[in-house]
């Protein structure tokens, strides 16, 4: 878990903390604890989130269970350093959307002493590395990884299975799309899904 006391306090940094997992896992969730906590403690807060993430609202980071905080929503990761100037905690929901450059503005910025807490999808629906979520863990300094429930086995879920048929890597939905699920349900889907296809090519 990160820590927030540092054993040599002369030494003036920021620190990079990463919270990744599956859909309905509670990334969003933790990243609003962690923001509205620095909140109270009457920390200057800034929270970022992509532009094309409008779900639940256009400014508004939201979670699964509708806990939210405003936000500003940002067209690339290149707005976000002009706009946390003056600020001691950094927050971006939904980094997996990001252009590349989101690794570099987050350490810039953990570099000019902001602590930046950054929340996203670790893998894609086909359970890929996404975007630039591994850069973003191998450059934090503290990454937690939460997990949901598998929909199918009631074990630990780590993946996000897409239901409908769309290619696209992004894809915005919620349940109506998505359903998370353990290593062992989302080998079996994908399979299946696999198979599905190759029927509809040899149909067709």
């Amino acid at each position: 878990m990160f820590l927030e006391n540092t054993v040599n306090q002369n030494e003036q940094f920021g620190w990079i903390e990463v919270i990744c997992g599956s859909m309905f896992s509670g990334k969003t969730e933790e990243l609003i604890r962690r923001l509205k906590r620095a909140q109270f403690a009457k920390q200057r807060i800034e929270i970022f989130k992509p532009s094309l993430d409008n779900r639940y609202d256009d400014e508004l980071v939201t979670s699964h269970d509708q806990n939210q905080i405003r936000s500003t929503p940002v067209p690339a990761a290149a707005n976000i350093p002009i706009l946390a100037s003056d600020c001691d905690v950094v927050g971006i929901d939904e980094a997996q959307f990001f252009d590349s450059e989101i690794v570099q503005v987050c350490n810039d910025l953990a570099n000019r002493g902001i602590r930046v807490i950054v929340a996203g999808l670790d893998m894609d629906y086909k359970g890929n590395p996404f975007g630039p979520m591994p850069a973003l863990m191998a450059t934090a300094e503290y990454v937690t990884k939460v997990h949901a429930v598998c929909t199918e086995t009631g074990n630990l879920a780590q993946y996000s299975h897409r239901k409908s048929k769309e290619n696209n890597i992004v894809v915005l939905g919620e349940k109506e799309i998505y359903e998370p699920l353990s290593r062992a349900a989302f080998y079996k889907a994908r399979n299946l899904d696999s198979i599905e296809t190759k029927v509809k090519k040899k149909n067709s």
